[in-house]
C-alpha cells in the first residue's frame, strides 16, 4: 500500500539491505528494534542510515564486553582458565551435586622452575610454561600418546566411572608454575591419585628448548568433594596443602590429609592446647632403655608423652609435626631439653650415671645459637655433655649438610654425644655421612622387626652394621620385640639395643626405680669421642666460648660415683 494512504505495511522489507539491517540488529542484542527498523524501512528508508552510527557502537561495546569476560577468566600466557574460571567451574560442579557424585581436584607444581627460569631467562620460561600448558590439556583430552602409560592410567580411571558421572575435565593454570586439573564425577582419591601420577610421567618427557634437552619433574596434591572440603575454595586450599606435603617429603603426589592441615579447626584448637601445655608442664617425658649384649645400661631415650585434657593421648607424630610446621618447636625443644637434662641432674645426685637421648629437629640444628642453647641448658644444672646425646635424623642431610655439621661439630666440640636415628629411611649419602661428627647410628625398627622373617631386611641390618664400625660408629638397633631378633642382632655385631624386649619407655620415676636395680655403664658413642674428634677437619674445629668452658669446669667438678652391678637384661 502506498504509504499517502495512510494505511499499514503489508509485506515485510525485501532485498539485501533489509536482510543486512536485520542481521545487524539482532547481532547487536537489540531485538526489541526490528519492528522500529521494520517500519522505518517501510516508509523511511532514507532514514536507515542513522541506524548505522548506534547499531555499531552496539556490536563494538557488545564485542568489547565478550573479550572483557573472556579475558576475566583465561590465563593471557597459556590461554588455559585461570584460577577463577576454575573456581567457577568447581562450583557449578559442585552445584549438580547429587547423591554419590563427586568432584576431584588435582593441583600440579614444577619443581624447581624458578632456578630454571633464571637460568635460562623469563622468555624460555615462558614458552616452557606453554608448552607444559598444552601438553596437559593434550594429555586428558586424547589421553596421551597411543601406547603411554599417561594414556592406559586416565583411560583406566574414566572406563570405571558410569557414564552419568562423567565430567568434562578442564586444564587452568594458577599462575607461575601451577596448574590445576578438576575432574568432576572422580570420587576415589586412589583414582585421582593414579591420574596425577599419570600427569606426571607425562610432564617428565624430555622437552626440547633451545638447543637443551630438559626434563621436568613435578608434584601434586589432590583433593576430593565432598570427602575433603564442601566448597570450591576449600577445595583448592587444601589441595595446596597437599602438593606442599608432597614437595617437602618429595613424594611425588599427597592425598589430602587433615593432620598435615595446620589450618584446620582441629588443629587450630591443638596448636593452643599445646601452647598452654608446654606452659603447664602438662607435656611428659617417659624414657626408654638401651642395653648392651651384657646387660649394661648404656643410655635411655627421652620420648614426648601429652595427654590433652579431655581428649587423651595425642599422638607425638601428631604434636610435634604440628610444632614443626607452626614455628613452635624451638620452644618445644627447649622444653624437652629443660626437662631432659633436669632429670640427669636428679639421677647423678642418686648416684645414675646414665646417658639420655634426645630428639632434635633439622630445624633446630639450622637454627643460629643452637648450641650455645644446648650449652646453657647444661651448665645450668651442672650436668656434663658427655652424660646427653642428640638424636639427628638423615633429613638433616637433605637441608643444609655444611650449615649442620658445623653445628654438630661445634655440639661435639662441647662433648655432647650425636646419634643418627632412623638410619635406611632416609636419602643419606654416604659423603654426607661421613662429614657429620655422630658418634652413633641407629637402624631403624622398620628393618629390625622384619628381620627374622624378610632376608632382605636382615641384609640391610647387617650392611648397615658393617657401615657403620668401618666408620668407627656404634651401633644401637631399635625396635626389639623378640629372642629371635636378639640373637641375630647380637651375632651381626650390634652394640645395643632398644625396644619392647627390654622395657618399654617409663616416666621418669619408673625409670629411676628400674635404673636403681640395673646395671649402668658408660655409652658406646662414649669410648669413641677420642676417635670422632680426631676424624673432624681442622677448618670446623670450633673454637671454644666462655660457656664451653664453664661446662667443662663443671664436668672437672663432678665426681662419677661407683657403677652398680646387675645380671643380664634380656628375658630368659
Amino acid at each position: 500500500m502506498d504509504r499517502t494512504t495512510g494505511g499499514a505495511p503489508t509485506r515485510p522489507p525485501q532485498g539485501v539491505a533489509g536482510v543486512v539491517l536485520l542481521l545487524g540488529v539482532l547481532l547487536a542484542g537489540a531485538a526489541p528494534l526490528i519492528p522500529l527498523a521494520v517500519l522505518v524501512y517501510r516508509y523511511e528508508a532514507e532514514l536507515l542510515p542513522l541506524f548505522a552510527v548506534p547499531l555499531a557502537v552496539l556490536v563494538a561495546a557488545w564485542r568489547i564486553a565478550r573479550d572483557r569476560a573472556r579475558d576475566q577468566l583465561t590465563d593471557p600466557l597459556t590461554d588455559l582458565p585461570n584460577r577463577q574460571a576454575l573456581l567457577l567451574a568447581t562450583q557449578e560442579s559442585i552445584a549438580e551435586h547429587t547423591e554419590g557424585y563427586s568432584v576431584g581436584l588435582i593441583l600440579l607444581d614444577l619443581d624447581r622452575f624458578r632456578s630454571l627460569n633464571d637460568t635460562l631467562g623469563h622468555t624460555a620460561g615462558d614458552r616452557l610454561l606453554v608448552h607444559i600448558a598444552r601438553r596437559l590439556h593434550r594429555a586428558l583430552r586424547s589421553g596421551g600418546a597411543a601406547g603411554s602409560a599417561t594414556r592406559e592410567s586416565i583411560d583406566d580411571v574414566f572406563a570405571g566411572l558410569p557414564r552419568h558421572y562423567r565430567g568434562r575435565p578442564m586444564v587452568a593454570r594458577m599462575g607461575g608454575d601451577e596448574f590445576a586439573v578438576l575432574l568432576p564425577g572422580i570420587g576415589c582419591p586412589d583414582s585421582l591419585e593414579k591420574v596425577a601420577k599419570a600427569l606426571i610421567a607425562e610432564l617428565a618427557a624430555p622437552i626440547r628448548l633451545d638447543g637443551l634437552l630438559l626434563v621436568l619433574e613435578a608434584s601434586a596434591g589432590v583433593c576430593v568433594f565432598p570427602r575433603h572440603a564442601q566448597d570450591a575454595e576449600s577445595l583448592l586450599r587444601r589441595a595446596d596443602v597437599a602438593m606442599g606435603h608432597a614437595q617437602r617429603g618429595r613424594t611425588s603426589v599427597e592425598q589430602y590429609d587433615e593432620t598435615q592441615d595446620a589450618d584446620t579447626p582441629y588443629r587450630i584448637g591443638l596448636l593452643g592446647d599445646l601452647r598452654r601445655a608446654l606452659e603447664t608442664g602438662e607435656v611428659q617425658l617417659h624414657y626408654q632403655p638401651k642395653v648392651a649384649f651384657d646387660g649394661r645400661v648404656v643410655g635411655l631415650e627421652a620420648l614426648l608423652r601429652w595427654e590433652r585434657p579431655g581428649q587423651g593421648r595425642v599422638s607425638p607424630d601428631e604434636f610435634v609435626g604440628l610444632a614443626e610446621s607452626s614455628g613452635l618447636m624451638p620452644r618445644l625443644t627447649d622444653y624437652v631439653l629443660e626437662a631432659a637434662v633436669g632429670q640427669l641432674a636428679h639421677w647423678r645426685e642418686e648416684g645414675l650415671q646414665v646417658q639420655v637421648a634426645v630428639n632434635v629437629s633439622p630445624r633446630d640444628v639450622l637454627n643460629p645459637g643452637f648450641a650455645q642453647r644446648v650449652a646453657g641448658h647444661l651448665v645450668r644444672h651442672q650436668v656434663p655433655a658427655h652424660a646427653l646425646q642428640l638424636e639427628i635424623t638423615e633429613r638433616l642431610l637433605l637441608d643444609d649438610s655444611r650449615r649442620a655439621a658445623d653445628t654438630l661439630a661445634e655440639l661435639r666440640g662441647y662433648g655432647v654425644g650425636m646419634s643418627l636415628d632412623d638410619f635406611g629411611t632416609g636419602h643419606s649419602s654416604l659423603v654426607r655421612l661421613r662429614s657429620l661428627p655422630v658418634g652413633e647410628l641407629k637402624i631403624d625398627r622398620s628393618f629390625v622387626s622384619r628381620m627374622v622373617a624378610d632376608d632382605h631386611d636382615a641384609a640391610v641390618v647387617r650392611c648397615s652394621v658393617e657401615l657403620a664400625h668401618s666408620l668407627g660408629l656404634t651401633v644401637v638397633a631399635e625396635g626389639v620385640e623378640d629372642d629371635e631378633t636378639w640373637e641375630r642382632l647380637n651375632c651381626m655385631g650390634v652394640d645395643a639395643v632398644q625396644g619392647w624386649l627390654v622395657s618399654a619407655a617409663m616416666p621418669a620415676e619408673q625409670a629411676t626405680a628400674w635404673l636403681r636395680v640395673h646395671r649402668t655403664g658408660a655409652p658406646p658413642a662414649e669410648r669413641l669421642a677420642a676417635a670422632s674428634a680426631d676424624r673432624l677437619p681442622p677448618a670446623v674445629q670450633p673454637a671454644l666460648p666462655p660457656v664451653v668452658q664453664a661446662v667443662q669446669a663443671a664436668q672437672r667438678e663432678i665426681q662419677a660415683p661407683p657403677q652398680q652391678s646387675w645380671a643380664p637384661i634380656r628375658p630368659q
